[in-house]
């Protein structure tokens, strides 16, 4: 059973950085496409990032790109998220996921293992 597990989350001021984490269980994921995704109060489930968890190739959605960067620790089997120049309107919950086929997605259905979310708070 495969288990994801977001931490580092938290309230931070406008300008700061955060880094989220995603520790991975349950799973051999050498084929896997491991991403992250926010969803804010009222929105839909959005599309940050993923990376291809052997090659290390990366895919960026547009509202990220340049603030945000993915990486993951293959020996410790755990993602990261690194927020850096975060604005208010960051603010969500956000998510990683695990796709275990296929190349990158950027739409939730395409991804079968969900962590439980981590609280991510930008304040003006």
């Amino acid at each position: 059973q495969v288990q994801l597990v977001e931490s580092g989350g938290g309230l931070v001021q406008a300008g700061g950085s955060l880094r989220l984490s995603c520790a991975a269980s349950g799973g051999i994921f050498s084929s896997y496409v491991m991403g992250w995704f926010r969803q804010a109060p009222g929105k839909e489930r959005e599309f940050l990032c993923a990376i291809h968890w052997s090659g290390g190739s990366t895919t960026y959605g547009d509202s990220v790109k340049g603030r945000f960067t993915i990486s993951r620790d293959s020996a410790k089997n755990t993602m990261f998220l690194q927020m850096n120049s975060l604005e208010p309107e960051d603010t969500a919950v956000y998510y990683c996921a695990a796709r275990s086929w296929g190349s990158v997605g950027t739409t939730p259905s395409e991804y079968n293992y969900w962590g439980q979310g981590t609280q991510v708070t930008v304040s003006s």
